[in-house]
């Protein structure tokens, strides 16, 4: 068996005094494996970049959102207003309110959204929770099929059952392992090469040519609506023209381009830091760079993390790979 390898560095005023482990799995234009480092091939949980699939089947199911909700459909937003009046509009739609969601109650993401919250006396909620556009989606399926909305979470509930086999079959694996994710929905393994493949499915997906073009469409027009207006993601896929993405939890991440090409990775450790900076160099490794209309800065910039001392930048955490 393969095993995480080091993938980054913590280099502090002239000394490397820690390391990333992780790994990382590029595929060519063709869907092939150009590169890999680590453990690509064995079952990981991504967690919240399994959302955009569970979109995917939500569509196929007849869920029928303008692009800018259906975006938040695929999101972990940051709890911004625009965020939080979109998943309410979705469960307006549905005939719902905030008290049929069941992920758990929290803050926004965001920490001016958190702040502005907190100042005006207000507490954690479920709408407020950054998978809640997901869950209004799911309750929106469900009320559409007529199927039961207080047990939507249930590992054996008819949209649980279809977003499995929707997943099973974007990744060209079944599932090995199923868990319960932080918002309370089930998680569903796959590797990185699984989920890479997957997120390439919808990125080279024809215009109006399914739900699978529909999903890439809300996400390439609404980067905002998948991640939020300060966030690292926003940065890159607004950096590479038609690049689509998601990043989760325990660090992990994918992105797929219209060209075929696409990537996926997890720090093994979870630490959310060294995300952006290792995709930004499986991107250059790839050549991602050198592709016409890129904004080389932009993707770059998305991958510098610069470690502080005295509030003076003093090192970085760098790719390894």
């Amino acid at each position: 068996m393969s095993e995480p390898v080091v993938v980054a560095e913590i280099f502090r005023s002239g000394v490397v005094e820690g390391h990333h482990y992780g790994s990382v799995v590029a595929l060519d234009a063709t869907g092939e494996v150009e590169w890999s480092v680590g453990m690509v091939d064995q079952p990981v949980f991504p967690r919240s970049c399994n959302k955009p699939l569970q979109a995917l089947a939500m569509v196929r199911a007849g869920l029928d959102l303008p692009p800018d909700l259906l975006a938040l459909g695929c999101a972990s937003h940051s709890g911004e207003p625009f965020h939080i009046d979109a998943v309410r509009r979705i469960l307006a739609g549905a005939g719902l309110d905030e008290s049929a969601l069941q992920c758990p109650p929290d803050y926004p993401l965001d920490d001016a959204a958190k702040e502005a919250l907190i100042r005006a006396g207000g507490e954690k909620a479920p709408v407020l929770m950054n998978c809640s556009g997901k869950h209004a989606s799911m309750l929106a399926t469900c009320v559409i099929n007529g199927w039961d909305t207080a047990t939507y979470l249930a590992v054996d509930h008819p949209l649980q059952v279809l977003i499995a086999e929707t997943f099973a079959e974007l990744t060209g694996e079944s599932v090995a392992h199923v868990a319960v994710d932080g918002c309370g929905a089930p998680l569903l393994s796959t590797s990185l090469v699984g989920l890479a493949r997957a997120f390439r499915t919808l990125a080279v997906a024809a215009p109006d040519s399914g739900p699978e073009a529909r999903i890439a469409a809300a996400m390439r027009e609404f980067p905002q609506n998948v991640s939020g207006s300060t966030r690292d993601e926003l940065a890159l896929f607004t950096a590479i023209p038609g690049a689509i993405g998601k990043a989760g939890a325990e660090s992990c991440y994918a992105v797929a381009l219209p060209n075929g090409q696409a990537f996926a990775l997890k720090c093994d450790d979870g630490a959310p830091r060294v995300r952006p900076v290792l995709m930004a160099e499986a991107l250059r490794r790839s050549g991602v760079d050198k592709l016409d209309g890129v904004d080389v800065a932009a993707m770059n910039q998305t991958g510098e993390l610069p470690l502080l001392g005295g509030g003076k930048p003093v090192g970085e955490i760098r790719a390894t790979f």
